[in-house]
């Protein structure tokens, strides 16, 4: 069993274990998993993947070809796992595990200081998966598939109190999580919460210039207003569904 970068010719296979891993995992329609990873991973896509510096994309390849594959990227000093599939017929057999380690290390290797990750909150697996390689959920998103409202659960190496405050526009106090970042043009942007609780978000706090930002486009895409520090779509991105 052999971890190493992906290549363009991993596409087919890819594309293959991303549809499986889904239909395996996620309480997703066929035609919502199937559009999403036909946009995700086309051969175009993998490529662009391929070509940005600051995203990797890790295979394990065997004598039965590829099993798994993970991406990930570093925003700031935070390593982020934004994937990681696991041919169905392959897993509890530690193929999930060397990778993971793999792709921790490489996040590492990068400036990747602390690890985070996101799976569904009904991806039981995933969950698992997670808290049994030493991660703690320390937080939630919402996220809306294939016109479908699902929570996203977020597991970070830090603990859940790990906050900083700052003041609001109106003197109220605020609290900038920076174990849950995106990243963006210029710098990270890095959630905001109303209550160290993470019960009510605010927003998110540019790391470029130190504003906050309050808006973003139905799609997931945000811009600070002061900088122009922008984040694309995020990967649940509804075109993509």
């Amino acid at each position: 069993m052999d971890v190493r970068n992906a290549t363009p010719t991993d596409a087919e296979a890819i594309r293959d274990i991303a549809r499986r891993s889904m239909e395996a995992s996620y309480s997703l329609s066929p035609a919502a998993i199937d559009t999403a990873v036909r946009n995700w991973y086309s051969d175009e896509a993998l490529a662009e993947k391929l070509d940005d510096q600051e995203l990797f994309v890790l295979v394990v390849d065997s004598d039965d070809g590829v099993l798994a594959f993970s991406e990930s990227t570093v925003v700031g000093d935070q390593g982020d796992v934004l994937w990681l599939h696991v041919d169905p017929m392959y897993r509890g057999e530690g193929v999930g595990t060397e990778l993971f380690e793999r792709t921790r290390e490489l996040l590492s290797d990068h400036g990747g200081e602390s690890l985070r990750g996101r799976v569904l909150a009904d991806n039981e697996q995933g969950n698992t998966f997670y808290e049994d390689h030493g991660l703690v959920k320390t937080g939630e998103d919402r996220v809306e598939i294939d016109d479908t409202p699902y929570v996203e659960n977020i597991y970070t190496e830090q603990t859940a109190d790990d906050l900083e405050p700052v003041s609001g526009p109106d003197g109220e106090r605020l609290f900038v999580d920076r174990s849950d970042s995106d990243r963006g043009s210029k710098g990270p942007f890095h959630v905001v919460w109303m209550d160290r609780d993470r019960e009510e978000a605010y927003g998110y706090f540019c790391d470029n210039c130190e504003s906050l930002v309050t808006s973003m486009d139905a799609m997931g895409g945000m811009e600070c207003n002061v900088c122009g520090n922008h984040r694309k779509p995020t990967r649940w991105d509804a075109a993509y569904m």
